[in-house]
């Protein structure tokens, strides 16, 4: 190329200049939240048979408490893998899930405040933490949606799609975010109604924050399809493997606490199977090379070019 010749033109998403980056604001927000969720599964994973005194409410059958820590560390695993992208395109589709996860949190909450560990019965150090509890779902939902508006409104534009999901991936994703949204909605409004038909025993608190969890996976599932990408739903593939994997040690630890021989246990289990075999599959389709394509680099239109792609 001569002295002359103009500078080679920009593919659409190439330079870093045209790419809408994740925002430093939306980016802390998820380390934080991943450090909160880390500190509440540990309160539940493994201090599981000792809620009354270490959470925000006791929570009876152990498995119900040991499969709300897995979710917990499993939405670690979504929003550092999130927090850890250049791009909002790479990150965004942690930002629907954990908002309606956290507003549905905070109604359940509010619904049942009596079950909470308010009263002067309670030590100082078990009161301190419900209202930290309280305090952290009624903000964060409220901060999250300004950054998430704020961040809509960044310029640039989404890298293009470099490694669409295989056809059957995108079927079982389907069934998974069909049947997830319809028993968390079940077990979130008709909790009476409902909790019958869970693998073990939930009282109607319980039966909402599990739904909780089921309906903000389910929104999670449907945004892996509108993404259609391996590299932009990486967080959310490692969070269902993750999910699967803690999932099935929980029924493991306490497997005397649900009834696996029935329908709704051979169904919770094929879940977990296909939550792992998922998730394992679309985290090892975001990592090759075809996923990985378009990294963001310099702009070659202002020198120093330097292809990712080679």
């Amino acid at each position: 190329m001569s002295a002359e010749s103009p500078p080679p033109e920009p593919r659409p998403g190439e330079g870093q200049g045209d790419l809408r980056v994740l925002a430093p604001g939306m980016r802390v927000l998820l380390w934080i939240a991943g450090v909160l969720v880390v500190l509440a599964g540990t309160q539940l994973f493994v201090f599981t048979e000792r809620t009354a005194t270490y959470f925000a409410w006791t929570i009876n059958p152990p498995l119900t408490a040991a499969f709300l820590g897995a979710a917990y560390w499993s939405a670690a695993a979504f929003e550092w893998s999130a927090a850890r992208a250049r791009t909002w395109a790479d990150a965004r589709i942690a930002v629907p899930a954990v908002f309606v996860f956290t507003v549905l949190t905070l109604i359940a909450t509010l619904v049942h405040l009596e079950k909470f560990h308010l009263g002067s019965s309670f030590g100082f150090g078990t009161q301190a933490v419900t209202w930290i509890w309280i305090l952290i779902y009624a903000v964060v939902p409220v901060l999250m949606l300004v950054l998430w508006f704020r961040q809509s409104r960044a310029p640039g534009v989404d890298p293009p799609r470099t490694h669409r999901l295989p056809p059957w991936l995108r079927v079982v994703v389907a069934v998974q975010a069909v049947s997830l949204l319809a028993v968390g909605v079940g077990l979130f409004l008709a909790p009476y109604q409902t909790a019958d038909l869970w693998p073990w025993a939930l009282t109607p608190l319980t039966s909402r924050a599990v739904g909780a969890w089921a309906f903000s996976l389910g929104v999670a599932a449907g945004h892996v399809l509108v993404e259609d990408d391996a590299r932009r739903v990486r967080p959310a593939a490692v969070a269902y493997l993750v999910f699967g994997v803690l999932e099935l040690v929980s029924v493991l630890r306490y497997r005397d606490d649900g009834d696996w021989t029935s329908l709704a246990g051979l169904l919770y289990l094929l879940f977990l199977l296909s939550s792992l075999i998922s998730g394992a599959c679309a985290t090892w389709l975001g990592r090759t090379p075809a996923a990985v394509a378009f990294e963001p680099g310099p702009d070659p239109a202002r020198g120093n070019v330097t292809d990712p792609r080679r």
